[in-house]
């Protein structure tokens, strides 16, 4: 005879919450390969876009361990919070990107417009303590996506089998 647990493994939820499992731990790992093997340097918007991957991670391994625990309504609520993070995330991802195929003006803290001084020191000094990477400006196309275009389709990708999952995770069938 199946345990309760074993059926909690094999469940669609388990499943789809792995699966996001997966491709979040990936997505922030080949983030950081990146930055730290490719030498790219990640813009402010970049790094606030790695916030629902640190945070998607631990999280999706907790609601993998409720359903574990038979604990599906408070998994799906975890699979749904995750779902909401990276919907939001998604969209920042569009932002970015379409600052960058100049739909519409990027931030100003990392567009390069910065703060006027008025002395000639002043700004020299600005120059020599300042490293602006500029979020409207891509350090990598592939397919015609920038870094800010994948992470909008993968964190949509995220948030539909998260929001699955949490829809799986109470279905009683």
């Amino acid at each position: 005879m199946r345990s309760q647990t074993g059926m909690a493994l094999k469940s669609q939820a388990y499943e789809l919450g792995g699966w996001m499992l997966f491709l979040t731990a990936a997505v922030i790992l080949a983030a950081l390969a990146f930055e730290y093997i490719g030498g790219y340097r990640p813009c402010h918007l970049c790094l606030q876009q790695r916030y629902a991957y640190y945070a998607g991670v631990p999280l999706l391994f907790g609601a993998l361990v409720l359903l574990s625990a038979e604990k599906q309504k408070l998994a799906a609520i975890v699979f749904f919070s995750v779902s909401l993070l990276f919907l939001f995330n998604a969209g920042l991802g569009v932002y970015q990107a379409g600052s960058q195929y100049g739909y519409w003006p990027g931030p100003q803290a990392c567009s390069g417009a910065q703060e006027i001084t008025t002395s000639a020191d002043g700004l020299l000094g600005k120059l020599a303590e300042t490293e602006v990477v500029r979020c409207d400006q891509a350090e990598f196309w592939f397919l015609g996506l920038s870094f800010a275009g994948w992470n909008a389709i993968i964190s949509f990708v995220i948030f539909i089998g998260s929001l699955k999952a949490a829809f799986a995770a109470v279905d009683r069938r």
